[in-house]
C-alpha cells in the first residue's frame, strides 16, 4: 500500500469537547504523521500513512469519537505526502478570521428515521422529523446568527414537547433550530395543477403522500417541494410518463436524475462498489453517477445520452415516506424550465409549474434560497462532486495562503460564487447557467448572501476574462476593484488549491470555451505555473469553428473543419459551409478539446449535435464500453503546439474500414492522455493538475492518471470542487487574492 495524505475537515460540535487529544491518541497508535487544529469553521485534520491505515483512521473517527461531539458534515481530500515526522496538536491560527458555523442540509439521521417508521413514536410518518445531527440547515437560514427567529421556521411556535426538547441539553434535539412535530410544525398536502388555488378535497382518511405516490403509479408528473426547493417526479419505469416530463420541461436529452427507495432497489439497475454505498449513504446523500446494468428496469430515456445512470437515495422524511410508498425507482428532476432556476415558493411553482405538473405535493416550510441536489462520481477511488449544491455547500475549502477579502464570480455557465475569508473560501450552491433573466437574478442573490450571511465586505472582485459573460458585467458595474482572471488559468489554480500544491506544476486545462488571452476560443491548453505565473507550454494546433455558437451545439460543423484542414476542399460538402472556412467568415479559431470530442463523436457516427452540453462527449465515452486497449492514434507535437491532422486521417481511416465507434472512441481517448503525459515529461515537471469540464470523463482521467503516476509524477483531480466550470471562483478567488496582495 502506498503512502498517502488525508485533509479532513469537520463541522459541528467539534471544538471544545476533547477531539483533537483523541484525534492525537489515534493517530498516534496507528502510527500516521500530520496534525489536527481548531479553525474558524470546525476541525481540520491532516494524518499521513499507509492507505489501509487511513482507511481504518476514518472508520475510528467516527465511531470511537467523543461522546459529546456532534459531527454535522465531514469532507475528505486525498493528498500526496507532506513528509511529516510525528503527529501533533497545533495552535489554531491567531489571525483566521472566526466564522459563522453555516452548515448545509443534511439527509435524515438513523435515530429519526427510526421515530418516522415506530407507530408508537409522536413523529410517525411525520414528514418534517429533524434533530441536531440532520434536517435542513442551509435553506432555512435567514440570517445570523443561527436560531429559530432568523430562519424559515420563525412562525411555528414549538408545542411544550418540542420546546421541552430544544431546551434539555442531554436531549438530541438541543437547540436543533428546525425542531417540529404534528402539533406545532409545518404540514403537507395535495394540490391538483387544475385548481391551485386551493387545497385538493381529500377524504378524511387520505394521506396526501400515499395520494402523490398513487398518481407516479399512473403515470401522472408530480412536483414536490423539497428541502431546497420544488422537483419534478415521475415513475422511471415509465416511458411514456419520462417522455412527456421531457416535452412539458423542454429538456429534451439530458438525463434525468433517479432516486430510489433503497440500495438493493439501486443494484438492480446499476452497479455499486463500496466506495459508491458509502456516498450514497453519507449525510451529503448526492447523486452518485453509477455504472448501468446492460437490461436494467429503467425506461431507455431517462438517461440515453449517458454512460451512467445518477441515482440517490430519499434523504429527508418527505422523501423516505414518498419511497416506502412507491416502492420504485423515479425521475426526481429539479423543478424548472431547462435554463432556468429551481422554483422554490409555493406560489411561484404554481405560476411555474402549473403547466408541468399533474399534482403538487406541497408544505408550508418557506425555502430560504435554491439549492439543487448535488452529483458526484467515485474516481481514482475517490469521490470527486461534479455539481456541489445541498450537502456541501456552503463548507469551506481550505488554502495555502491566507487572501485578502476577494469576492469572486465564476463564469457564465454551470456559475457559483465564492468568498474568501482568510485561509477559507465559501462556495455558494450551484447557481447554474446565466442566460435567463431569472438566473442572472438567481446570481446576484447568492452573492447577497454569502455577504450578508458572512458579514463580509469585499475589497475585490474577480471575475473572468470573458467581456460578455454576465457575472464578468456585474463585476464591472460593482464599484469595486476588478481582477480579470483567464478562464483556463482559473481551473488549474482550483485543481492546484484543493489539493494543496505547492512549487512548479504543469496545469491541464481543457473544457468546451474559454477566453483565450489571444482573444481566440482556448480550451486545450498546458500551462507550467510557479509561483502563480501562468506560461503556456502546449496547446493544440487553433481550427475554426464555422457558424461561431452553431459549431457548438453542432459538431459535425467542427468535424468539417478538421476535414477540410486535413484533406482539402474536397471534404466539405456543404457550398455555404466551405465558403465560410475559405474567407473565415464567422468561424473563429479555437483550440478545444471539447470541440475535439464533438468532431470524433461525428466522424465516428456517434453524435452529430449537442442537445445539451457535452452530449456527443458523453455518448463517445458511452461507446467505450468494456473495450481495453492500448492502441492510440498519432498525434504530432512540434514547439509545444499538438497537429490532430494525423489523428483525423486515422480516424477517417478506421471509419472507412468499419472499426467500431467503441474502438475509434477508446483509441481517442488513449491518445489524449498519452499527450498528456508527454508534455509533462517534456517539461520536466513532478506534479500534474488536470482541469476543466473534459475532466468530468471518468475514462479519460483514470487512463491519464495512471499513465502520469506510472511515469513517477504526481496528478491532482478534482474532489470537493467541480471540474468543470463550477470550480471557476475558487481558482479566481485564489488568483486574485495572491495577485491583489503582492504574493506573486
Amino acid at each position: 500500500m502506498g503512502l498517502r495524505r488525508l485533509r479532513v475537515h469537520m463541522a459541528g460540535a467539534v471544538q471544545g469537547v476533547g477531539f483533537r487529544p483523541f484525534v492525537y491518541r489515534l493517530a498516534s497508535e496507528l502510527d500516521l504523521k500530520g496534525w489536527v487544529l481548531n479553525s474558524g469553521s470546525g476541525l481540520v485534520i491532516e494524518a499521513e500513512g499507509p492507505e489501509d491505515t487511513l482507511e481504518q483512521f476514518l472508520v475510528r473517527l467516527e465511531t470511537e469519537r467523543p461522546r459529546a461531539s456532534v459531527v454535522l458534515a465531514r469532507e475528505v481530500s486525498v493528498l500526496e505526502p507532506a513528509g511529516y515526522a510525528s503527529f501533533e496538536i497545533r495552535r489554531s491560527d491567531e489571525q483566521e478570521e472566526k466564522t459563522v458555523s453555516l452548515l448545509p442540509d443534511l439527509a435524515t439521521c438513523p435515530d429519526c428515521l427510526r421515530e418516522l417508521n415506530d407507530p408508537a413514536d409522536r413523529r410517525y410518518r411525520y414528514p418534517f422529523t429533524n434533530c441536531t445531527a440532520c434536517g435542513p440547515r442551509y435553506t432555512i437560514i435567514l440570517d445570523i446568527p443561527y436560531d429559530r427567529p432568523r430562519t424559515t421556521m420563525r412562525d411555528f411556535q414549538m408545542c411544550p414537547d418540542c420546546l421541552r426538547e430544544y431546551t434539555d441539553p442531554a436531549d438530541r434535539r438541543f437547540h436543533a433550530q428546525p425542531n417540529a412535530c404534528p402539533v406545532c410544525g409545518p404540514r403537507v398536502w395535495i394540490e391538483t395543477a387544475a385548481n391551485p388555488s386551493v387545497t385538493a378535497a381529500l377524504p378524511p382518511d387520505r394521506d396526501p403522500i400515499r395520494a402523490a405516490a398513487e398518481a407516479l403509479r399512473a403515470g401522472r408528473i408530480v412536483a414536490l417541494k423539497g428541502i431546497g426547493g420544488f422537483q419534478l417526479l415521475v415513475d422511471a419505469r415509465n416511458e411514456e410518463a419520462v417522455a412527456r416530463l421531457r416535452r412539458l420541461k423542454q429538456r429534451e436529452e439530458k438525463p434525468f436524475a433517479l432516486m430510489a427507495p433503497t440500495l438493493d432497489c439501486i443494484r438492480q439497475c446499476a452497479e455499486v462498489s463500496d466506495a459508491e454505498e458509502r456516498l450514497l449513504r453519507s449525510p451529503a446523500a448526492p447523486i452518485v453517477l453509477l455504472r448501468p446494468h446492460e437490461n436494467h428496469p429503467l425506461a431507455p430515456n431517462v438517461a440515453q445520452s449517458s454512460p451512467y445512470l445518477g441515482f440517490m437515495l430519499p434523504y429527508s422524511p418527505l422523501h423516505h415516506l414518498l419511497m416506502e410508498e412507491c416502492g420504485f425507482p423515479i425521475v426526481a428532476t429539479s423543478g424548472n424550465l431547462t435554463d432556468e432556476p429551481i422554483a422554490i415558493g409555493n406560489q411561484e411553482a404554481r405560476a411555474r409549474l402549473g403547466g408541468i405538473a399533474d399534482l403538487f405535493l406541497m408544505h408550508d416550510r418557506p425555502v430560504a434560497r435554491p439549492c439543487d441536489d448535488s452529483v458526484a462520481r467515485v474516481s481514482r477511488g475517490r469521490e470527486s462532486v461534479l455539481r456541489r449544491a445541498r450537502g456541501y455547500a456552503p463548507l469551506p475549502v481550505l488554502v495555502r495562503r491566507r487572501l485578502p477579502a476577494v469576492l469572486a464570480v465564476g463564469g457564465h455557465l454551470k456559475n457559483t460564487v465564492a468568498i474568501a475569508v482568510g485561509r477559507q473560501v465559501y462556495l455558494s450552491q450551484h447557481v447554474g447557467d446565466l442566460d435567463t433573466a431569472e438566473a442572472r437574478r438567481a446570481f446576484v442573490r447568492a452573492i447577497e448572501d454569502l455577504c450578508r450571511l458572512y458579514r463580509f465586505q469585499p475589497e475585490l472582485v474577480a471575475c473572468d476574462l470573458h467581456p460578455d459573460y454576465a457575472s464578468t458585467h456585474w463585476a464591472q458595474s460593482s464599484g469595486l476593484p476588478v481582477y480579470a482572471v483567464q478562464h483556463h488559468h482559473a481551473h488549474v489554480a482550483s485543481c492546484a488549491a484543493e489539493n494543496d500544491l505547492e512549487g512548479e506544476y504543469l496545469g491541464v486545462g481543457w473544457d468546451g470555451t474559454g477566453f483565450g488571452l489571444d482573444g481566440s476560443v482556448w480550451g486545450g491548453e498546458f500551462f507550467l505555473v510557479q509561483d502563480g505565473k501562468f506560461e503556456r507550454v502546449a496547446h493544440l494546433r487553433p481550427f475554426r469553428l464555422p457558424g461561431g455558437e452553431a459549431a457548438v451545439k453542432e459538431g459535425w460543423r467542427v468535424s468539417a473543419s478538421l476535414c477540410f484542414e486535413t484533406f482539402g476542399p474536397d471534404a466539405v460538402e456543404k457550398p455555404t459551409l466551405l465558403r465560410m472556412l475559405e474567407r473565415g467568415v464567422n468561424s473563429p479559431w479555437s483550440t478545444s478539446v471539447g470541440r475535439l470530442f464533438d468532431a470524433i463523436a461525428a466522424l465516428a457516427g456517434v453524435a452529430r449535435t449537442n442537445r445539451f452540453e457535452g452530449q456527443a462527449a458523453m455518448q463517445l465515452e458511452r461507446a467505450i464500453g468494456r473495450i481495453r486497449t492500448e492502441d492510440c492514434y498519432p498525434l504530432d507535437e512540434k514547439d509545444g503546439v499538438a497537429d490532430w491532422r494525423p489523428l483525423i486521417r486515422a480516424v477517417q481511416y478506421d471509419v472507412g474500414k468499419r472499426v467500431s465507434a467503441g474502438l475509434i472512441s477508446a483509441r481517442f481517448h488513449n491518445t489524449l492522455a498519452a499527450w498528456i503525459v508527454r508534455v509533462a515529461r517534456r517539461t520536466g515537471v513532478r506534479q500534474v493538475a488536470l482541469s476543466g469540464g473534459v475532466f468530468q470523463n471518468s475514462y479519460l482521467t483514470e487512463r491519464a492518471a495512471a499513465l502520469l503516476e506510472q511515469a513517477g509524477i504526481r496528478v491532482a483531480t478534482h474532489q470537493r470542487v467541480p471540474a468543470n466550470d463550477g470550480g471557476l471562483a475558487l481558482g479566481q478567488a485564489v488568483i486574485a487574492g495572491q495577485a491583489f496582495s503582492g504574493g506573486f
